[in-house]
């Protein structure tokens, strides 16, 4: 049966390679980014792998503008409930710890974690029965993995996202939501270039997508409140 999905953070690298996965294997998918330039792309190499694929897509800065009044009704536009969402939009600034701003700290947070604590509750009532909710957090936000120098805000912010998969998952235990976070490893895409400039990953954006892509449409029926380390190495 056909899924309707939600993926932020479509624009580019993981997000972007995913939203073409749900759209050529038949589900419905809503792509959000700030880029309206790319989400037209996006669009039309979906209808490229699939004619009558149904992509939705709607440009909209999760750190600034309102969910309530802007994001919400066109979703409610979109789709009648929602079966998975992916919270996948990340932020990252690499410098050092003192050199780290406070316009740059509030962002990299509103990004990587009041969006997703903002969004997952304005669509609390929309998901379905056994919806899956997937946490993109990264490795360095897991205790006691290596951390590096420059990612600060971009880490602890990832650790955040991990501790609140892992509160969902316990105040809703009682429903069938399913909260899971994968912490990923190294990824080549333009993100980790910014962190790691001349690095190359052992995993491309297409196969973590594919992986994510697997995870969301079955991961809910072996796992709960799970934070998985999906990575081949570190960074």
């Amino acid at each position: 049966m056909a899924k309707k999905v939600i993926v932020t953070g479509a624009s580019r690298g993981i997000g972007f390679e995913l939203v073409q996965k749900y759209a050529e294997a038949g589900h419905e998918v809503l792509a959000l980014s700030r880029n309206s330039d790319r989400l037209e792309q996006l669009k039309e190499a979906c209808l490229k792998l699939n004619p009558k694929a149904q992509v939705h897509i709607l440009s909209f800065d999760l750190a600034k503008e309102d969910m309530a009044a802007q994001l919400m009704p066109f979703i409610e536009s979109c789709f009648q409930h929602v079966d998975i969402l992916i919270n996948n939009a990340g932020a990252l600034v690499a410098k050092p710890f003192t050199e780290i701003n406070a316009e740059e700290l509030e962002r990299i947070y509103h990004v990587n974690v009041l969006s997703v604590f903002k969004l997952t509750q304005e669509l609390i009532p929309k998901f379905s029965n056994n919806a899956h909710i997937v946490n993109i957090s990264s490795v360095g936000g897991v205790q006691g993995s290596v951390k590096f120098s420059g990612l600060s805000a971009y880490s602890s912010s990832k650790a955040a996202l991990v501790a609140l998969t892992e509160c969902l998952a316990e105040e809703y235990k009682e429903t069938d939501l399913a909260f899971n976070c994968l912490a990923l490893g190294a990824v080549q895409t333009e993100m980790l270039e910014e962190a790691f400039p001349g690095y190359q990953a052992p995993t491309s954006a297409n196969d973590m997508a594919a992986y994510i892509f697997d995870f969301s449409m079955s991961g809910q029926n072996f796992y709960k409140g799970k934070v998985l380390n999906v990575s081949k190495s570190t960074p």
